[in-house]
C-alpha cells in the first residue's frame, strides 16, 4: 500500500481526497493547506490530519497529489521530487514551459514517476470512442463553461482548453507544425474566451474554441476522418459513432444508403452509440497512478504528455496576445 499526501484542500482538492478515500490501494495519511481555518475544516470533515508544513507531510509519503493553483505547481512538485517523492500534478502541469522542462529534468535524474491530471483523458465517453478514432484529419471542439472566478489566476487556454490541447494531441499523434489564434479579455485581466487553429504534420486541422463566460457549459469534440464521423460529449458522456461502409444490395428497408454519383457506387450509413462504461474520472487517474508506481510502468499522461500540452497552449497564448497588440 503506498502512502499518499494531499498538496492542496481547495474545492478540487477535496474531491481528490474523497477518491482517494475510496482506493484501498492508497494510504491516505493526510494533506497540507496553507489556509488554516480551511485545513482545519477539512480535517475534521474527511477525519484525516492536517500537517503544518509541506516538508513535514513529505516525510510521512511515498508520493504526493498537488492540487494547488498552478502558479505553485512547480514549487510543489520540485521539492516532492528532490525529497524523492513520486508526483501527480493537476493540470496544467506548470504555469511556464521552463518549469516543465525542469520537472522533467529532476523526475528522470530522480527515478521517479509523474503523472498530469488531464483528466478527459479517463472520461468513459472518451474512452468508448477511441477505438474508433484512426487518422482523424479535421477536428472541432467546444468547451464553454458559466462564470466561476476559480481558476482566473490563468488564462483560459491554460484553465479549460489545455483539456482539448491534450486530447487531440494524442488523438493525431503528429506535431503541430503551425498555430494560429485569437482571444478577448472580458472579465480578468487574461483572455477568457480564445479560438485556435492547430495544423498538424500529417495535415490534421483542429479548431479549438473555449469560454470561462459562456451562458451554458459545453464540453464537445467532433473528429472526422475517412469513412467516419466520432463525436464525443464529455459533459453528457455520451459517444456517437457515425460511418459509411460499402453498400451490398442487402441493406433494410430503413437503412441509409448514399448514392456517390455514377460508376462510383453506393454507401451505407451506419449510427454507433457505444457503451460508455460509468466511471468516476479523477478516481481512475489517481488509481492509475499507484499502478504505473507499483508495477514500474508509464503513467497513462506523463509529463512529456503535459510538457507537449502546455507547450501548445503556450504558442496559442503567443498569438493571441499578438492579435491583441494590433489592436490595442
Amino acid at each position: 500500500m503506498l502512502k499518499i499526501g494531499v498538496l492542496g484542500a481547495g474545492h478540487l482538492g477535496k474531491i481528490h481526497i474523497k477518491c482517494i478515500k475510496d482506493i484501498p490501494e492508497y494510504e491516505l495519511v493526510g494533506f497540507y493547506d496553507p489556509m488554516p481555518d480551511n485545513a482545519l475544516a477539512v480535517s475534521e470533515e474527511y477525519g484525516i490530519k492536517s500537517f503544518d508544513t509541506i516538508d513535514d507531510l513529505l516525510q510521512e509519503v511515498d508520493l504526493v497529489d498537488i492540487v494547488t493553483p498552478t502558479l505553485s505547481h512547480f514549487d510543489c512538485a520540485s521539492q516532492a521530487l528532490k525529497a524523492g517523492k513520486h508526483v501527480f500534478v493537476e493540470k496544467p502541469v506548470t504555469n511556464t514551459i521552463e518549469e516543465a522542462e525542469e520537472l522533467i529534468r529532476l523526475s528522470t535524474e530522480q527515478g521517479l514517476k509523474m503523472q498530469v491530471g488531464h483528466v478527459e483523458r479517463f472520461n468513459p465517453a472518451f474512452i468508448a470512442a477511441q477505438p474508433y478514432l484512426k487518422q482523424p484529419m479535421f477536428i472541432e471542439t467546444h468547451r464553454l463553461a458559466q462564470f466561476n472566478p476559480r481558476g482566473l489566476d490563468v488564462p483560459v487556454v491554460l484553465d479549460l482548453m489545455i483539456h482539448d490541447i491534450d486530447v487531440i494531441l494524442k488523438a493525431v499523434g503528429s506535431e503541430v507544425e503551425k498555430i494560429s489564434a485569437s482571444g478577448v479579455n472580458v472579465v480578468a485581466d487574461t483572455p477568457d474566451i480564445a479560438n485556435a487553429r492547430l495544423e498538424f504534420a500529417n495535415g490534421c486541422v483542429a479548431n479549438l474554441t473555449t469560454s470561462r463566460i459562456a451562458v451554458k457549459n459545453m464540453r464537445k469534440s467532433r473528429f472526422f476522418q475517412k469513412d467516419a464521423y466520432v463525436a464525443v460529449d464529455f459533459l453528457e458522456k455520451k459517444s456517437e459513432i457515425v460511418r459509411m461502409q460499402e453498400a451490398t444490395g442487402d441493406e433494410g428497408a430503413f437503412s441509409m444508403v448514399l448514392d456517390l454519383g455514377e460508376g462510383k457506387g453506393k454507401k451505407e450509413i451506419i449510427f454507433e452509440n457505444p457503451k460508455v462504461h460509468p466511471s468516476n474520472a479523477i478516481r481512475e487517474e489517481l488509481f492509475t497512478f499507484q499502478e504505473a508506481i507499483v508495477n514500474d510502468t508509464e503513467p497513462i499522461v506523463t509529463i512529456q504528455d503535459g510538457y507537449k500540452a502546455l507547450k501548445v497552449a503556450h504558442g496559442i497564448l503567443d498569438e493571441i496576445q499578438k492579435n491583441l497588440k494590433k489592436i490595442g
